[in-house]
């Protein structure tokens, strides 16, 4: 099982609090697919505004922790090895569906399973599940933007 803590994830990703939606990688294998983990507590600065007396994880949010998943998954399975200033950017959101609200105290199990990458484009179909029940599913397209330092030797 591949594993990946909150460090870990904090050297692949640039973004920090309260961007930072992903807690933990559960499990990902290269080429396939990832698993991924955000634990969403009351202490979320979007609820004070979404809706007080009802909060609800904003669907944009919830789209964006696929997303961070899903580059996560792109720069473990890189072909290359790129630099410190690499980015993945949102290229297109196909077919998003939202199933069920999120709400605090919930953990977001989220996936994504690569459907094709060619010249820096990577495609995903993403789902996020709380308590075994679809909460949402998209398509994500993303490209990686930056420096290649080397290619991968694999070991």
């Amino acid at each position: 099982m591949n594993t990946l803590n909150i460090h870990q994830i904090r050297e692949l990703l640039p973004h920090r609090y309260p961007m930072l939606l992903v807690d933990r990688v559960l499990d990902w294998e290269a080429g396939k697919k990832i698993t991924a983990i955000k634990n969403v507590t009351a202490n979320e600065e979007f609820f004070n505004g979404h809706f007080p007396n009802h909060p609800v994880m904003p669907g944009v949010l919830i789209i964006e922790a696929l997303a961070q998943t899903a580059a996560i998954f792109a720069f473990m399975s890189a072909d290359s090895k790129l630099d410190k200033d690499a980015v993945v950017y949102f290229a297109t959101i196909d077919s998003a569906r939202f199933k069920r609200p999120v709400e605090p105290g919930d953990q977001l199990v989220m996936e994504a399973e690569l459907v094709r990458s060619s010249r820096g484009m990577w495609k995903f179909r993403t789902k996020g599940m709380v308590d075994g029940q679809l909460a949402v599913e998209a398509e994500l397209m993303c490209a990686i933007r930056g420096g290649v330092v080397a290619q991968k030797v694999e070991a």
